[in-house]
């Protein structure tokens, strides 16, 4: 029995189309439908009422003060007195606690003397001071320096003991 190209060539046809239909119906059968998707209805909950909120205070962190006055000189000289060497040890053990803090040290004098000799003579104190202070092991760069001369006494320049209290060196926080 000879079979033609032309019962042959449709007889492929219509196998490969009944193949091809029947793999995509069994891939279709396999796979489950998707579950339909109910629609979401927005419900609104009731909000709670409003509480009142009580402020508790903030914790504030005191910062020290540094303003240290009692930073003394010998009469017409930048060198320290005895006393105040003390006044320093307690300032530097204070600025070591932090020492990022910038200082402004500020030099002055009695007004004995030219104003020109009593502004360098307070310049020269707030360098002994930053001198002290930085040997005590606190950097150089912590500090500025101030001289106001005998242009801002403490105490009043006719007693010895005003003048006494006119030379000095102020710490102050910068």
């Amino acid at each position: 029995m000879k079979i033609t190209k032309t019962i042959l060539l449709p007889a492929v046809l219509c196998l490969l189309t009944i193949s091809l239909y029947s793999c995509k119906s069994k891939k279709m059968v396999a796979k489950p439908a998707p579950a339909p998707v109910a629609q979401a209805v927005e419900t609104k909950k009731p909000e709670p009422a409003p509480v009142e909120k009580k402020e508790e205070p903030v914790a504030t962190v005191e910062k020290p003060d540094y303003n240290f006055n009692n930073v003394q000189f010998e009469f017409n000289s930048s060198v320290l007195k005895t006393a105040s060497y003390q006044v320093l040890d307690k300032v530097a053990a204070e600025m070591k606690k932090d020492m990022s803090v910038k200082f402004i040290l500020n030099g002055h004098s009695s007004a004995e003397g030219s104003p020109a000799h009593n502004m360098s003579l307070s310049v020269d104190r707030a360098n002994a001071v930053k001198s002290y202070l930085v040997n005590a092991g606190l950097p150089d760069a912590s500090f500025s320096i101030k001289g106001f001369g005998e242009s801002m006494p403490a105490a009043p320049n006719d007693t010895e003991e005003g003048r006494e209290l006119n030379r000095r060196v102020e710490i102050k926080r910068n």
